[in-house]
């Protein structure tokens, strides 16, 4: 009893703390769905080059896809005419990061981490893009024909649907927006989400504050242990942000945290399902080799970043503990659950 006490209070804790963070990253998000240009990404990504691989990860970054509405898209996208590369780019830029994701960093890790986030995940596609192209076409999969069935967590729906449609008003935009936003893309994260500030309650509760040092002080190994505990794991950027959190206040390193943060949220079974049958077995071999490699070289890179700012991630994370006696935080809390259960009624 103790234990589901001290979880539920560590849940109530991180989710108050991040509410009107998340609040606003779908905001942002629904924003984005409103005016972006519905065809604009596949447009930029037919060609067999760098300037499409470049163009397919940084237009995912910002975008609001969860780490499985992303396979339709892309799909999609791929049908439309987008080379390999790019889709493959555009695969891993959309799950790592985006507008919600990247608001929750702020809340609960540091800005540091939020800028450092999007940048690797924005190198990372690039990577995994172009070594992709470089596939010779005698070991890639004959063009496929057939429309793909996929079983995740989101609604089946094309790019199409995922990017913004056209409408007569910025008011209808803005109203077609939030109503994405916050009905089918909280419905598509919000399970997650919970599960993942759950986890983070429990993790804060029951796991020693000095764990990590005491039992992973080992940089190199606390890198490919993090890295092993998420390529399998599925997990949404913004579900995967609270655990990383919670794991950090115990003692690991942000360069770990960020392991994590970039290999959970772009490998789950779904993802290298569709590589394997619209690129090829060597394709996905490529897709997790360079998923690995730049989410350990980062991960080193940030703890030396941390060591050169002499900054402790730990103490921006510690901060934020005095904001969940905030009437207003609490209010944030109360709305964020809220809509997640009525988006989840809803579908």
């Amino acid at each position: 009893m103790d234990v589901v006490i001290g979880t539920i209070q560590g849940f109530w804790d991180i989710l108050v703390e991040s509410a009107p963070y998340v609040l606003f990253g779908f905001f942002a998000a629904g924003l984005l769905k409103a005016y972006l240009p519905e065809h604009l990404v596949a447009k930029h990504l037919g060609e067999d080059n760098a300037a499409s691989v470049i163009k397919a990860s940084l237009f995912g970054i910002p975008l609001p896809l969860c780490s499985c509405g992303v396979i339709p898209a892309a799909i999609e996208l791929r049908k439309q005419g987008a080379s390999k590369g790019a889709t493959s780019a555009f695969l891993v830029s959309v799950p790592e990061t985006g507008v919600d994701s990247a608001a929750i960093t702020w809340a609960l890790l540091d800005p540091v981490m939020t800028i450092i986030r999007p940048i690797t995940a924005f190198f990372t596609a690039i990577l995994t893009g172009l070594l992709i192209n470089r596939i010779p076409e005698s070991l890639q999969p004959a063009a496929e024909n057939e429309t793909e069935e996929t079983h995740c967590c989101c609604q089946k729906e094309s790019a199409e649907g995922s990017l913004p449609q056209a409408t007569k008003s910025h008011l209808q935009r803005i109203r077609h927006g939030l109503a994405y936003a916050f009905g089918d893309l909280l419905g598509d994260i919000g399970k997650w989400l919970l599960i993942g500030i759950g986890a983070a309650g429990f993790i804060a509760y029951l796991v020693p504050g000095d764990f990590f040092i005491r039992y992973m002080n080992n940089e190199f190994l606390s890198l490919v242990i993090m890295l092993g505990v998420g390529i399998p794991l599925y997990i949404c950027a913004s579900a995967s942000t609270p655990i990383a959190a919670a794991l950090v206040l115990k003692g690991l390193s942000p360069g770990a945290a960020l392991v994590f943060l970039l290999a959970g949220p772009a490998t789950n079974a779904a993802t290298m399902t569709i590589v394997a049958r619209y690129f090829g077995k060597y394709a996905l071999m490529v897709y997790l080799f360079s998923i690995a490699l730049c989410s350990l070289f980062f991960g080193w890179l940030t703890n030396r970043i941390y060591a050169w700012l002499d900054l402790d991630i730990t103490e921006w994370v510690s901060d934020f503990g005095h904001v969940t006696d905030s009437v207003f935080m609490q209010g944030m809390g109360v709305v964020l659950l809220l809509l997640i259960f009525k988006s989840l009624y809803s579908r």
